[in-house]
């Protein structure tokens, strides 16, 4: 007797990631960037994948949006590049 497989629900996204504004201090090695966030916390930041894809160029004064982890707040991952 064969089992038949079930469809897996759809994965939810965690939502566990903190959002926050800030403009590019300095760019450095690797794709990574020290970002002043608006609320004065400094986040070593790298490129969200998307934007690697896209080849969006990011340089030190422009404002992005960084998503941060609860479990270490002085990393993050930049995620839009503002106009």
């Amino acid at each position: 007797m064969r089992r038949t497989k079930q469809a897996r629900p759809p994965k939810e996204p965690k939502g566990d990631k903190l959002e926050f504004d800030g403009v590019v201090q300095e760019a450095l090695p690797n794709a990574m960037f020290r970002v002043k966030a608006d609320n004065g916390l400094g986040v070593l930041a790298t490129i969200s994948g998307r934007m690697r894809q896209y080849y969006i160029k990011i340089l030190p004064g422009d404002r992005v949006t960084v998503e941060v982890s609860p479990y270490d707040p002085s990393r993050g991952r930049i995620t839009y590049r503002h106009k």
